[in-house]
């Protein structure tokens, strides 16, 4: 079946659902786990110079600093079910590519991530990570929803 997983993350309360989902299926498999999150690159988003809050080093040490918690809930989430996990953190103005990237990189053959289910005018104005990795992944694809978010979960789609 499968034997590496990978398992995005972005933070969010139904991102940490899918690596508790995404780590128990690993163990009932005996796969192995990388977490992965994405930071965009710092951009300058201002017309008056003493408006920027953020300079290039601060946005970075504080992405690090997020990055570092989120992926500690996937190496948490790991030990506790007894799988092999490690993770990594990238920046990427494409976080969808940035996951598809990682996941060829590092041979995983199933990706396991949540989608927020936004519906209508937000989802298309917000976009969707994992429904862009959905439509150009060729890894197999795993989306998490949680049954608060209107469907049962998990559901697969096979990309």
């Amino acid at each position: 079946m499968h034997t590496h997983i990978l398992i995005p993350t972005d933070g969010s309360n139904l991102s940490a659902e899918a690596i508790q989902y995404g780590t128990a299926l690993a163990k009932a498999v005996n796969a192995r786990v990388t977490g992965v999150t994405v930071s965009t690159p710092f951009h300058i988003f201002a017309v008056e110079l003493d408006t920027i809050q953020d300079t290039l080093e601060s946005y970075r040490q504080r992405m690090t600093t997020v990055a570092a918690q989120r992926l500690d809930k996937v190496k948490e989430a790991a030990e506790a079910a007894g799988v092999d996990c490690e993770v990594v953190h990238v920046e990427d103005a494409q976080p969808y590519n940035a996951i598809i990237d990682i996941a060829k990189a590092k041979g995983c053959d199933l990706i396991v991530m949540a989608s927020h289910g936004r519906r209508g005018v937000s989802a298309i104005v917000l976009g969707s990570e994992t429904l862009k990795v959905l439509t150009y992944s060729t890894i197999p694809v795993l989306v998490y929803r949680a049954a608060h978010a209107g469907l049962s979960s998990p559901y697969f789609a096979a990309s």
